[in-house]
């Protein structure tokens, strides 16, 4: 197993293409592709020359999800190639360029735009780089869609796990590897920043739920290591969830404070005040994790929605809704 390391067009850092599979008898095999830019592609072709294969080489392409920094350059694979595409069967559509499940998710983008109360100049803003970083561009690969537990042919076989939250059809990919059980997680557990919930699909009805269970599927399986989308391998993954969990519980506190000192707030507010000035993707990410969070707490009953704003009526659990707040990084 080897990583390439490629370009990205936002903050998350460099993306990680693994190459699996470079030996004479086995199938190449690339998880992730990066973003569609010519010098990626270029950094790609570089980056495989490396370890003696070429873009002609590969013949399998896996995804974890359909954004463009891990998905934008899969058709462009194919269409050299001939690879086989992969993708979880919630995120297949988006990756082949369907125009109807597009428009569907355009709409649910504006929709939801206008209900969390961002101006409306913010608005026609925030579309506009979503027309730019949204839709993937190039050629539309053809997909084979996957499901959670669907095992794939390649060097380390490869186990499908399905992980919703950042994207809905996200999915990791476990393997036994030189340190025990390992995954490719893509998005659904990064290193150093944690993955956005609400504003990266809008597809969703409770992001957050869905996210929170991916943390307990991590903790509960206790991997021995876990290879990440952006930034370096980590030893310790169930740790790390552990670590983002804690995060959402005292996220969740900040808002309930904020509902409690300003009486109802939409999810545009909650943002500022959790947040402060946004700007780039933060300017939809910021109040779509506003808005995970305050749909998550209406679920429970802690709070409740009315019209577009939310106030609070109780304190919840917090064990209940994110489980123990526990030390971490000892």
């Amino acid at each position: 197993m080897n990583r390439i390391r490629l370009g990205n067009t936002e903050f998350e850092g460099e993306n990680s293409v693994y190459v699996l599979g470079t030996a004479a008898d086995e199938q190449t095999t690339l998880i992730d592709t990066s973003v569609r830019t010519p010098e990626t592609l270029d950094a790609l072709r570089s980056g495989l020359a490396e370890h003696g294969q070429s873009l002609a080489d590969v013949e399998q392409v896996v995804l974890t999800h359909w954004h463009p920094d891990h998905a934008g350059l899969a058709g462009t694979v194919q269409e050299e190639s001939g690879a086989t595409v992969f993708v979880h069967e919630a995120d297949a559509a988006l990756v082949a360029q369907e125009d109807e499940a597009w428009d569907v998710f355009e709409a649910r983008q504006r929709t939801l735009l206008r209900e969390w109360g961002l101006p409306k100049p913010i608005q026609k803003a925030v579309l506009a780089t979503a027309e730019k970083v949204g839709r993937l561009d190039g050629p539309a690969p053809t997909i084979e869609r996957i499901s959670a537990g669907d095992e794939l042919d390649c060097a380390t076989g490869l186990e499908t796990v399905h992980l919703p939250g950042h994207t809905e059809g996200l999915v990791g990919f476990a393997f036994d590897g030189n340190a025990g059980r390992e995954l490719f997680s893509g998005d659904a557990l990064l290193p150093d920043i944690t993955p956005n919930v609400g504003g990266a699909d809008v597809r969703l009805d409770n992001p957050l739920a869905a996210y929170l269970d991916t943390l307990s599927h991590f903790i509960d399986s206790d991997y021995d290591r876990a290879w990440p989308g952006h930034g370096d391998v980590m030893e310790t993954p169930a740790e790390r969830a552990r670590e983002i969990r804690n995060h959402h519980r005292e996220r969740a506190e900040n808002i309930l404070d904020v509902l409690a000192d300003h009486g109802s707030a939409d999810p545009w507010s909650v943002a500022g005040h959790l947040f402060g000035e946004l700007d780039g993707i933060h300017v939809l990410h910021g109040p779509g994790e506003a808005y995970a969070h305050l749909e998550h707490l209406a679920e429970s009953g802690a709070v409740r929605r009315v019209e577009n704003e939310y106030e609070l009526v109780e304190h919840p659990d917090l064990d209940a809704l994110f489980g123990d707040a526990v030390a971490v990084r000892q």
